[in-house]
């Protein structure tokens, strides 16, 4: 009888192969967009923390913080429903060079003071773009939540393992 000799792979080796690739290729995936989430959450994290540097020195040069439109925060911790835009002029270029209007997540950067501009607060919406309705103030670890800056304290952040 002839010997016959194997040459190829056999279906079984092949489907085992392709199926290892998936899981693999699955896993990557998981930690690539885990990956880009925390560096968008660091990115805004970074603008709000340059935004509050220029912000206290407005307020150290002329005793209060600068304006945020017509609308203010509520006696307290009220929250930022206000974009950046009529802050712009008192900022730039003098306390910092480019004003950051958008966070990591391209959705804009939400600024507010109270009523006598003795207090402010910097708020990035998180990945979706749409402010929480309520507030964990500490850590947080979805890449939905809110990062909120008040006079210059994060007083909710990013922390730990996100989902």
């Amino acid at each position: 009888m002839h010997e016959r000799r194997s040459t190829g792979f056999t279906l079984i080796e092949i489907l085992v192969v392709v199926a290892i690739l998936g899981i693999v290729v699955a896993i990557s995936v998981i930690n690539y967009l885990n990956a880009i989430g925390r560096a968008r959450q660091r990115r805004s994290m970074s603008d709000m923390r340059s935004l509050a540097t220029a912000i206290e020195t407005y307020a150290t040069d002329l005793n209060r913080y600068p304006p945020a439109s017509a609308f203010v925060m509520p006696a307290g911790l009220g929250l930022p429903t206000l974009n950046l835009a009529n802050a712009r002029p008192y900022l730039q270029p003098t306390y910092i060079k480019m004003v950051p209007m958008v966070d990591g997540w391209n959705s804009w950067f939400l600024y507010g003071t109270t009523a006598a501009r003795s207090d402010y607060a910097l708020r990035s919406a998180g990945q979706g773009g749409v402010p929480q309705v309520t507030v964990d103030f500490g850590p947080t670890t979805a890449f939905a939540d809110d990062i909120i800056l008040v006079n210059g304290q994060f007083v909710q952040w990013p922390e730990g393992v996100q989902r």
